[in-house]
């Protein structure tokens, strides 16, 4: 009796949702090498994912062939080269689609607006809409920091367990902007705490003399992100503070939400 053609998915190449699963196992080991700081081994990642040794080594192999794995002398494998190109496309894209509540920040607000990643070690800007007073704060789209000294480090790592953050702080040292940044991982620590506590970060002339900068993370970013604004001092004072924060932590949930219901 002849068999009937249309039989059950294959598991191997469908998973339940409707998707292909060797992608979808493709992107969960690059994901668990960014977790796992960038390089393992993949009797490490047998152990974490439960995939057989056999069935990753085919997908490192794949990744390795198309760029976006390398493998090291020490036989451990690391994220390669090509997934820098995806990555900076996807800041640039994410720059955007952040713009329009950027430039609520600034109508509300009345002070520039910024958004920001963590990149690695670093704070990067990826998008910027200027305050209209004639005197007001230009951070460079593109420009990488060191987050010890901005609010929107302060608000990234607010959401970084201590130990990490310390051996980010290790890693880069802490150089003195002005004589107001934070320079000891004791203070920074208890500067995060303070975030956590009141919802919301401070640069108050740390990194620039005269400047004041606040910052809120975006819950639920695809990637760790922050929106803030800055102004001079004299205008982001304490009785300003208090009107602005609520716009930020407000204009944050909404991105969060449009960032979610775009997929990206």
């Amino acid at each position: 009796m002849p068999t009937s053609s249309a039989s059950t998915p294959d598991p191997a190449k469908s998973s339940g949702g409707g998707g292909v699963q060797s992608l979808e196992r493709a992107f969960d080991l690059l994901e668990r090498m960014a977790d796992a700081g960038g390089e393992v081994g993949l009797s490490e990642v047998s152990a974490t994912s439960g995939l057989p040794l056999p069935t990753i080594h085919r997908l490192m192999r794949t990744l390795v062939a198309c760029g976006y794995v390398r493998q090291q002398s020490n036989r451990r494998y690391a994220l390669g080269p090509r997934l820098i190109r995806l990555g900076e496309s996807a800041s640039r894209l994410l720059g955007t689609w952040a713009r329009p509540y950027l430039a609520r920040l600034v109508e509300e607000t009345g002070e520039t607006a910024n958004m920001a990643l963590l990149d690695g070690d670093e704070v990067v800007y990826v998008a910027q809409v200027p305050s209209k007073h004639s005197m007001r704060m230009f951070t460079e789209v593109g420009r990488r920091v060191l987050p010890h000294s901005t609010g929107v480090g302060k608000a990234l790592l607010s959401a970084v367990p201590d130990d990490e953050v310390r051996a980010l702080l290790s890693r880069t040292g802490m150089p003195a902007a002005t004589d107001r940044t934070i320079t000891t991982p004791e203070g920074f620590l208890a500067a995060l705490e303070e975030v956590r506590r009141h919802g919301y970060a401070m640069d108050d002339n740390e990194q620039e003399v005269g400047v004041r900068c606040l910052a809120v993370c975006v819950p639920d970013s695809p990637t760790a992100a922050a929106i803030s604004i800055s102004g001079p001092a004299g205008r982001v004072t304490e009785a300003a503070t208090e009107k602005i924060v609520p716009v930020l932590q407000q204009v944050a949930a909404e991105l969060s939400q449009a960032l979610a219901s775009s997929g990206a």
